[in-house]
């Protein structure tokens, strides 16, 4: 059995050999990347561009990697704003059998392809798909025009990586007395 370091290299060699675009976060590892991802041909978002994030844990592939939309799209298992994705393939039912590559040509897209309303992220979208399949079409070609074009991907997540850094959280604790420094409690030996 090989080991999840040497997994990760292979599942992440395999993305990067791909007819995908993949940028790596960060050069001395392979764990967190973007990949570019197109809508599914003949679904409302075909021609459609999603940069998605992608760690990989470092219990990878026993463990289920972390995939989140970076631009919006609109999907009742999809979360609009933090772009987390609701797949019981990834969430639950992950086995070290699957590769990465397999998220990408077979799981989003067949997400994509047939969404479950009944168990949304997205519960506007979930509620429109029920009620009105075509309304709930239309909505979703607005937002790949809006949201997922190949200069939305190229710019998604930019300025969120700003905010990050400006929003990181200090240490509140340096006005702070020593005393409400300490800890609670103690724990007294048994």
């Amino acid at each position: 059995m090989s080991s999840p370091r040497r997994r990760i290299e292979t599942d992440v060699m395999k993305m990067l050999m791909s007819d995908y675009e993949v940028t790596l976060v960060n050069d001395n590892s392979m764990q967190e990347f973007y990949v570019r991802f197109k809508g599914p041909a003949e679904t409302p978002f075909e021609g459609g561009v999603w940069k998605v994030h992608v760690e990989l844990p470092d219990q990878y592939p026993y463990k289920s990697p972390s995939i989140g939309f970076v631009n919006r799209i609109f999907h009742p298992n999809i979360d609009e704003l933090s772009g987390s994705v609701c797949l019981d393939v990834i969430n639950q039912t992950w086995s070290p059998i699957f590769e990465m590559i397999n998220i990408f040509e077979v799981f989003l897209p067949q997400l994509l392809r047939y969404p479950n309303p009944t168990d949304p992220l997205n519960g506007e979208a979930a509620a429109l798909l029920m009620r009105e399949p075509k309304s709930y079409d239309i909505k979703v070609k607005e937002y790949v025009q809006r949201y997922a074009t190949k200069e939305a991907a190229d710019e998604a997540g930019v300025e969120s990586e700003e905010d990050d850094e400006m929003s990181s959280v200090a240490s509140f604790d340096d006005d702070d007395d020593e005393e409400e420094q300490q800890a609670a409690g103690q724990m007294d030996d048994v």
